[in-house]
């Protein structure tokens, strides 16, 4: 009697399951499963998962691994069912998937899987998603001090998206600054509604210069945007300073065609019944759904820089465009770190890169120098950190330009 106790002590009870097509194809994950639980895990084929989650025997599991590669792309109904079943039995899911096309990833998401890891699997990824699955709460409530943000529905807004034709030509500082300055401008009885969507769902950082943690809801609401509402919409917002409405990147990278043109659309049209003015982040690639973003856009932003990645970038998306026939006439450009007024030469270049390309460049913004940097940093808006700084002076110029063209039409309107 005492020693059956004590071999019935020494067994832990099982808290996880993998479950997959052969989990001897997925070494690494073995391994992680062993460092992260010991012996408290099992292993299940996707023809015995659905049974047995749906059993009591099931009660004790915390979550499930789903893994599997593209051999088992041709079973996703199977594997769906898996999801399904955990689910129902409130059993959180982690996908790990290898070489899986990400529209059978985006269906899986949508199923309901918590948590998606890549195979072969980085360190410690899977005890960090294992942690996050286990502690996050499916709706998280609004962080101390939040402000909730009320839908009415009832706007039209002006939607603004920024683009960076190269890396580090300050598209995400002026999406993020001049989404602040439009969230400041006064629009009569009440201040204008603005919200930044950070469309760069691989590398974001939109939360970082607001200082903003990243929501799992954020991509609960892009896999599945069919049943998006309002609520779920505003669920997925953070809001900074009492005015500004910010929708992150999701907490991990996902592939930018994991979304779909009518994704984005959905997204886009939610946000401008509900705001004056939806400033949005772009990656700096071009995907399907950029087209999408491209004609909802009332002026789209391109952000460049005095050399010759810029220029060649620009004569790419100026031919793919008009190869096309899409609204080339909509992009705006904007030079950052443009020379100085007193800066003759820099001035003439500035003439000279315009003319070679057949573009206006409308926007010239100066270099504001390492404060910038430093206030990006400490998560502020240049308005509450720099205000002085000579990019921030311009950037309030632009926001001020824009509101006022935007009351003028609404006046127009409503005449």
């Amino acid at each position: 009697m005492n020693t059956t106790s004590a071999v019935q002590s020494d067994t832990p009870p099982i808290v996880a399951c993998t479950i997959s097509r052969d989990v001897q194809n997925f070494d690494l994950l073995i391994e992680d499963m062993e460092a992260a639980l010991g012996d408290a895990w099992g292993d299940l084929s996707f023809d015995d998962a659905a049974t047995f989650l749906s059993q009591p025997e099931a009660s004790g599991l915390q979550f499930v691994t789903v893994a599997m590669d593209a051999e088992d792309e041709d079973n996703l109904p199977s594997i769906k069912e898996v999801i399904g079943a955990a689910k129902a039995s409130k059993i959180k899911v982690i996908l790990i998937a290898e070489d899986v096309s990400p529209g059978a990833l985006h269906q899986l998401l949508r199923e309901g899987g918590d948590e998606f890891v890549p195979y072969p699997l980085p360190e410690n990824e899977l005890a960090r998603a294992i942690e996050r699955v286990l502690t996050i709460k499916d709706t998280p409530a609004p962080a101390e001090g939040e402000t909730k943000f009320h839908a009415t529905g009832d706007r039209s807004g002006v939607i603004i998206p920024v683009h960076g034709l190269a890396g580090g030509t300050g598209a995400t500082m002026l999406a993020v600054n001049l989404a602040w300055e439009l969230a400041n401008m006064d629009a009569g009885d009440e201040p204008a509604k603005v919200c930044l969507l950070d469309f760069d769902f691989q590398f974001g950082t939109a939360s970082t210069y607001l200082d903003l943690p990243r929501r799992e809801a954020v991509l609960e609401m892009l896999t599945d945007t069919e049943s998006m509402d309002v609520e779920t919409f505003t669920q997925a917002l953070l809001t900074y300073g009492d005015k500004l409405q910010v929708l992150t990147s999701p907490m991990d990278m996902i592939p930018l065609d994991m979304i779909t043109p009518e994704d984005i659309r959905r997204v886009i049209e939610l946000a401008s019944v509900n705001f004056d003015y939806v400033v949005i982040d772009m990656p700096s690639t071009m995907v399907e759904w950029s087209q999408t973003a491209l004609e909802m856009a009332h002026v789209y932003f391109a952000t460049i820089e005095l050399d010759m990645r810029s220029a060649q970038n620009t004569l790419r998306l100026k031919r793919a465009l008009q190869t096309e026939d899409l609204p080339f006439e909509k992009i705006r450009f904007v030079l950052n770190r443009a020379p100085g007024f007193t800066d003759l030469n820099g001035k003439s270049r500035v003439k000279r890169l315009s003319e070679s390309l057949g573009i206006a460049i409308e926007v010239l913004l100066p270099d504001g120098g390492k404060p910038v940097m430093q206030s990006a940093d400490h998560g502020a808006p240049m308005a509450e950190s720099i205000a002085k700084n000579p990019l921030r002076k311009e950037i309030l110029k632009l926001a001020k330009s824009i509101h006022e063209v935007n009351l003028d039409d609404a006046s127009e309107a409503r005449a």
